[in-house]
């Protein structure tokens, strides 16, 4: 399964940072978003609701296809599974996923983004199934869906 764009929106929140910290964030968040993604600039435009009109000039991270960390579209269980076990400098993939999911669906009525969706579900699924092997005193993580032990765009 692939996931595309239909609508030409991409959802988000913009932080305006105070001139005096923005060396300190952009070092902050060069440091997170390392190692697949890139800065982009571009405008951004608030929803309806938002006392903000019109454009605001915008600095973002994307991962690209042409970065060699980039994957391309992948098996959405493998990726879920991969998510599910993974974890990196700022805490575990599954929880920032799942966040996201989280945060998207309340931005807007129409802010929902189905990859991150479909993506958070299948990681819930596996984290009941790791639960129930846990309690049912299972050690193998093939209970659990999720093969042995070895990051989304919308």
């Amino acid at each position: 399964m692939h996931y595309t764009i239909e609508s030409g929106k991409v959802w988000g929140v913009a932080y305006r940072i105070i001139a005096s910290r923005v060396a300190e964030v952009q070092e902050y968040l060069d440091i997170r978003e390392v190692n697949g993604y890139s800065i982009h600039y571009t405008a951004f435009y608030p929803a309806a609701l938002s006392p903000h009109k019109g454009p605001i000039p915008t600095m973002v991270y994307i991962g690209t296809p042409d970065n060699p960390q980039f994957v391309g579209p992948q098996d959405p269980q493998k990726l879920a599974e991969h998510i599910w076990r993974s974890r990196g400098p700022s805490g575990e993939n599954k929880e920032y996923l799942l966040e996201l999911a989280d945060s998207l669906e309340g931005l807007s009525p129409e802010s929902g983004d189905d990859h991150v969706r479909d993506l958070a579900a299948r990681v819930r699924a596996i984290e009941r199934r790791a639960a129930e092997g846990r309690a049912s005193g299972a050690v193998s993580a093939s209970g659990s869906g999720v093969s042995s032990l070895l990051h989304i765009t919308g």
